[in-house]
């Protein structure tokens, strides 16, 4: 098991173009040129099976949904030999959450983009701007010169219950907008590390709903949604080894730095400065550990990294590797209310005590939460 850094198996990026993996199956090349599958398919289809209920949630729905098309890098930079880093590409997704013009997406649809143009349903184009990037997960936002835009409604990502329909909306390999696919909510709470097409840039992503809606490159950044229209999530990765395996940031996870950036304020996320492991009757059991719930402090020591992070709020207040973060302000750290998401109901600058175990002792200690630094 991997240890989270205050938050926190490879999953590749819905926006980036990785190569076709090898069908289960049989397949034939259509007129398009695109590939068929004619077997061996996870079959699409809505919980319900109500063709009334999913023509809804597209009305309702897709006219908040946008296609974002980036530039990244440019020729400004040089090096010795004249050389500059070269322009890429891209298209993913996004969704309008406020009519004046806010933008929901991917950080890694829109975090490094140098150009941004923003397509509405109706064919509107816009000349764009990533306004802000979370420095925690995968989200980030991009704001047009525009008003009255038709905005979508937030669901409650806490109420989401494994086998309810889901539905994905996005634009799938840049080509096809407005694209709709139905399935169910497969898992909920997943835990996934994912890496650019080359295997590099690796980062986890934590408490993910699981679908099995099709979600395709180029789907990055559109939104998930519950049978009344409610954007539940935000489509993220999918799975290039199986069929039917993709996973959405859930709402509830950006509402606060929502909130941020439409007052104009920089994103901020709450931060210890912590590597720790979340744990369980397993874990407690191979290492010994006298409980089996909490946040334990602690690092592989073959790893060559530190368990407290220098120059960090846990450093200063006197967190040590070993200890379990067991209670903070009172409320458990367990498997229903685990210690990222606890710290997410604060702000930098909060003061939070922490029950901690350390040894045979239980201690508490006062930390003044700090801000997460920026992502690599």
């Amino acid at each position: 098991m991997n240890p989270s850094i205050d938050t926190s198996p490879v999953v590749t990026p819905a926006a980036r173009r990785p190569q076709l993996p090898r069908l289960g199956g049989l397949v034939s090349l259509g007129a398009a040129g695109l590939l068929l599958v004619t077997a061996g398919a996870a079959p699409v289809l809505a919980a319900t099976g109500d063709d009334e209920v999913l023509i809804n949630v597209v009305d309702k729905v897709s006219p908040s949904v946008v296609t974002i098309q980036v530039t990244t890098g440019g020729q400004a930079a040089t090096d010795s030999n004249g050389f500059g880093a070269p322009q890429v590409s891209g298209s993913g997704s996004g969704v309008i959450i406020d009519p004046s013009g806010l933008i929901l997406t991917n950080r890694h649809v829109a975090g490094d983009a140098t150009k941004v143009t923003v397509i509405l349903k109706d064919g509107s184009t816009y000349d764009g701007k990533t306004v802000g990037v979370d420095t925690l997960t995968d989200f980030a936002f991009v704001k047009i010169d525009a008003t009255s835009l038709p905005a979508v409604t937030l669901g409650d990502s806490s109420a989401i219950r494994v086998g309810q329909m889901a539905i994905a909306m996005g634009n799938p390999l840049g080509d096809f907008p407005g694209t709709i696919t139905a399935g169910i909510v497969s898992g909920l709470d997943r835990d996934i590390t994912v890496s650019d097409q080359m295997g590099g840039n690796t980062e986890n992503l934590r408490h993910l709903i699981q679908t099995d809606a099709a979600i395709n490159p180029g789907n990055s950044g559109g939104p998930l949604v519950d049978g009344d229209g409610n954007v539940m999530g935000i489509n993220t990765a999918a799975s290039g080894d199986a069929n039917g395996i993709g996973f959405a940031l859930p709402i509830d996870l950006a509402k606060p730095i929502i909130d941020q950036v439409e007052n104009g304020e920089a994103i901020s996320r709450p931060y210890i400065g912590i590597r720790y492991q979340d744990l369980d009757a397993q874990i407690a059991q191979d290492n010994n550990l006298a409980v089996t719930l909490g946040a334990w402090v602690h690092v592989d020591a073959q790893s060559g990294e530190k368990a407290v992070l220098a120059n960090s709020p846990a450093k200063d207040a006197g967190l040590k590797d070993g200890d379990i973060i067991s209670q903070i302000d009172g409320q458990a750290v367990d498997q229903d209310h685990p210690l990222d998401l606890l710290l997410l109901q604060h702000a930098p600058g909060d003061k939070v005590t922490l029950t901690v175990l350390r040894g045979g002792d239980t201690k508490s200690i006062e930390l003044t939460l700090g801000t997460r630094p920026a992502a690599d």
